[in-house]
């Protein structure tokens, strides 16, 4: 998917390609900052991501589970705080009609995200387990709908909770958001394990 979007900001898809890099890269951070203080066994790892990587090493977790749960701590989590770090200095100077472009632009990985989730499928879930092949034939196009419109979802409730972390008075209001934003992942995360 980051290749996919990457491609359509080579290809001039978005309004402001370079606030898109940014919000990229620093999207990608996020996962591999929390990957190497685990990896180190330090204190500081986010804990909806010390759940997710202490459950890969579980042998009854399935691929769904997996990828569902990383997809979970990365979008519903580090998202919004990805959203944060791009947008808290200049959203007080943006006019409505700029705001409103970063939300487009935003919105239209949302797009990008439903022409890429059969390749996901093909080259992650179905390598990992045969059957979900018989499953997705069965489905028809039911699946990725479904996962499309979860995510799209998630993705629009993260942009709100961005914004509501920018427009907070304070770092304690902040703070409290983050932590109610760690906890909701982790109750989706443990949602998610009980499948």
């Amino acid at each position: 998917m980051t290749a996919n979007t990457l491609t359509a900001v080579a290809d001039g898809r978005f309004q402001d390609a370079a606030w898109v890099a940014y919000l990229l890269n620093r999207f990608a951070d996020y996962y591999f900052v929390a990957l190497a203080a685990y990896d180190k066994g330090q204190e500081q790892t986010p804990a909806i991501w010390r759940y997710v990587f202490d459950a890969a090493h579980r042998k009854r977790t399935n691929v769904l589970q997996h990828l569902f749960l990383g997809v979970n701590a990365h979008i519903n989590y580090d998202l919004a705080l990805t959203l944060y770090d791009v947008l808290h200095e200049e959203w007080p100077t943006l006019t409505p009609a700029q705001r409103n472009g970063r939300y487009q632009d935003y919105c239209l990985i949302n797009d990008i995200i439903a022409e890429t989730i059969d390749q996901v499928q093909d080259e992650v879930v179905k390598r990992e387990s045969p059957l979900l092949v018989l499953v997705d034939w069965l489905g028809g196009r039911i699946d990725e709908w479904l996962v499309v419109e979860m995510l799209t979802g998630w993705r629009e409730e993260v942009w709100r909770q961005g914004v509501e972390m920018i427009e907070a008075v304070d770092a304690d209001g902040r703070a409290t958001l983050r932590q109610s934003l760690e906890q909701s992942c982790l109750q989706r995360g443990r949602r998610i394990l009980m499948a």
